[in-house]
């Protein structure tokens, strides 16, 4: 891995976090439940929009008996992944496929025994997720374990934790850029800037033209969205105001 490319996903660890208040934590929760799982086994793990690799590249880190699959459908993000991620051989597979089609669960050769993801399937539409889960569902083998770390927005039935959320994100981003950490948008303009990867912004903005928003959605909407996928058991792991880590067990 370059210097540059190594300095990209540090910064992009440094804006993630601005964002994502104890996002190692998120992560560290992730990891335990695996190692719960799976401690002394094999076992593969399918990382969801997987973007740089930040997830990826801690689980092949802890656990040498791990091999992960990688999906993003973003050409820059998965070529940082690429070049970033060398050092795991072939524990690694990345693979372009677009989550809100049908066709990715085909690249991934089933069963698994677990699927992660993190600050990344907002980015579904409501409908789209709970066809990803059920998707997920199909490809994790008994007792396979689903787990997802995003935000789940506080809705108007709860607008006091709603408020302290939002005061703690904007707490935490203060505090971040204060200490020099990138903006979302400044560090996109150091990624378009890169050789090898700078070029692919023309291809991105070609798949993600004419993509809807998404609304945000509640824990709760998460939970029935696992349920409604065939999860025989789902709830959440860890909480901090409105970031969780939901699961879903096969």
């Amino acid at each position: 891995m370059s210097a540059q490319i190594s300095e990209l996903v540090r910064r992009w660890d440094d804006q993630q976090a601005a964002y994502i208040a104890d996002r190692e934590k998120r992560f560290d929760v992730i990891l335990d439940v695996l190692e719960l799982q799976h401690a002394h086994t094999p076992f593969t793990v399918v990382d969801l929009a997987c973007g740089p690799g930040s997830l990826s590249a801690r689980i092949l880190e802890k656990f040498e008996h791990a091999s992960v699959v990688g999906i993003d459908y973003d050409p820059m993000l998965l070529e940082l992944a690429h070049q970033s991620s060398t050092r795991f051989g072939d524990r690694l597979q990345l693979i372009d496929a677009d989550l809100a089609g049908a066709d990715w669960p085909n690249s991934v050769a089933a069963p698994v025994q677990a699927i992660v993801s993190t600050t990344a399937l907002h980015w579904l539409q409501p409908q789209q997720l709970v066809e990803v889960y059920r998707q997920c569902r199909e490809l994790l083998s008994p007792d396979g374990v689903l787990l997802n770390g995003d935000h789940f927005r506080f809705d108007s039935r709860f607008p006091v934790i709603g408020r302290w959320a939002k005061a703690h994100d904007e707490q935490t981003q203060r505090s971040a850029f204060a200490a020099g950490a990138p903006e979302w948008e400044s560090w996109w303009e150091e990624l378009r800037a890169t050789p090898g990867i700078g070029p692919m912004t023309d291809e991105r903005e070609r798949r993600f033209a004419g993509r809807d928003a998404t609304a945000p959605t509640a824990v709760d909407f998460q939970l029935a969205a696992l349920a409604q996928a065939g999860f025989r058991e789902s709830g959440t792991v860890w909480q901090l105001f409105d970031d969780y880590v939901v699961y879903g067990v096969r």
